[in-house]
């Protein structure tokens, strides 16, 4: 009998090995083992060199959301989610743009920053002084640690240096301003982050603790705006309605943070399709939420003269073409020729359909909130998946789905009896 998880030399064991480890721990069956244990597109090699500790791969559902223009360019976006009507709903609000000249998208410059933190200072503001004047050495020093970055128009481009009061005491943070071009850019960043502390350390007297990039991309943003017709979206009352509900998104953080939410149902599905850091795109995002001026909604909302509806988003967008899944997935791989984002550029490219495909899901989500309901349209995806968890086949699974939506009882249990009724005809 296996029973702990203290196993000397796993991550030196061969996926199969850990596999058969985690199968007896868990007590679970071969069916279960095999579910866990699969590796698809991806390959049990390249899963094992991606991260610690490999058994196998997860898959989720990928879609592709159709009807998009941007920038007068036809896309077909892929999404990776399990969420219901999500797809739907991004390729519905995308073909609403349409009639109005598609969505028109821009980016900033590709700028991260890298943060150095200096400690055991006698005089913060005459430590950021000495580094502010050996802002030439200091931004030579970083590029020295990327040619190729510079070769291509990146690198190092500026510094900041901020004094920063803390719990334990006044430290000087200095900003390295990186031109990453298509890349993300944190190992780039991170490298000379790590170059550049001893020299400020030697520059400051102080003591350099923390040297990594921040995912708060304020100089890296991504804006996408669009107009659609009222008619299309049900009318001027449900127009109205829209705005009643971004205004409530504005007012109150309870509200803004479902609001929110959603964006990111469109956002994060596109990013990780595409091999990039989902986690630091909402990092970065909820953060910006919150240090910007004025609301903390991603998007902004309003009526036109003409009784349409306008739409935009802002919000940082690290998103990158170079180095990490997006090289290596096969999966990932495929999604980004799909998209045609090709490098140099297409890094900021990608990250405009992102952003697109963003507003488009918030406005997907306010439509039904405004209009019918969010439940609607989940509701029927949602009867679906009860039904094949009630142990539907076939033709069973839409006749189950119809019965649960004109009950109005969407449930497991009332899945199951419908499915023994139809069984005992």
């Amino acid at each position: 009998m296996t029973s702990s998880s203290e196993v000397p030399g796993f991550y030196k064991k061969k996926p199969s090995e850990r596999l058969d480890y985690v199968k007896k721990f868990g007590k679970l069956s071969d069916e279960e083992t095999e579910a866990i244990g699969g590796y698809g597109a991806l390959g049990e090699e390249t899963a094992n060199r991606m991260i610690e500790n490999v058994v196998g791969t997860f898959p989720l559902p990928l879609g592709i959301a159709a009807n998009f223009m941007i920038n007068k360019k036809e896309y077909m976006v892929p999404m990776a989610v399990e969420e219901p009507s999500v797809v739907a709903a991004a390729t519905h609000m995308a073909k609403g743009t349409r009639k109005t000249g598609g969505i028109k998208a821009n980016s900033d410059d590709p700028v991260m920053i890298g943060q150095i933190q200096l400690v055991n200072l006698d005089d913060p503001f005459e430590a950021k002084k000495k580094i502010i004047s050996k802002k030439k050495e200091i931004i030579e020093l970083a590029n020295e640690q990327d040619p190729i970055l510079v070769k291509f128009g990146g690198g190092c481009k500026n510094i900041e240096v901020r004094v920063l009061d803390s719990n334990t005491g006044p430290m000087v943070i200095t900003h390295l301003l990186v031109d990453c071009r298509d890349a993300m850019g944190a190992n780039a960043v991170n490298t000379m982050a790590e170059a550049v502390a001893p020299r400020l350390e030697t520059i400051t007297g102080g003591r350099v603790y923390l040297r990594i990039i921040s995912n708060l991309a304020i100089y890296r943003k991504t804006k996408a705006t669009a107009v659609w017709p009222a008619e299309f979206l049900g009318g001027e009352e449900v127009v109205d309605g829209i705005i009643e509900a971004f205004a409530f998104a504005c007012a109150d953080p309870f509200r803004v943070a479902t609001h929110n939410k959603g964006i990111m149902n469109g956002i994060d599905p596109v990013v990780i399709a595409t091999g990039n850091d989902w986690r630091a795109i909402e990092a970065g995002a909820h953060t910006y939420g919150q240090w910007k001026e004025g609301h903390s909604s991603f998007t902004d909302w309003e009526k036109t003269q003409s009784g349409d509806l306008k739409g935009s988003i802002e919000i940082p967008m690290a998103v990158g073409l170079v180095g990490g899944a997006t090289a290596t997935h096969p999966t990932a791989k495929a999604c980004v020729k799909l998209l045609d984002v090709k490098i140099p550029g297409g890094a900021a490219e990608l990250s405009q359909i992102i952003c697109a495909v963003g507003l488009c899901q918030n406005l997907g989500a306010l439509r039904a909130l405004a209009s019918e309901g969010i439940q609607r349209g989940h509701m029927g995806l949602h009867a679906r998946n009860l039904a094949v968890q009630a142990g539907a086949k076939n033709d069973e699974i839409d006749k189950v789905a119809e019965m649960l939506k004109r009950s109005g009882t969407v449930r497991a249990d009332v899945a199951e009896k419908f499915l023994s009724e139809i069984r005992e005809k």
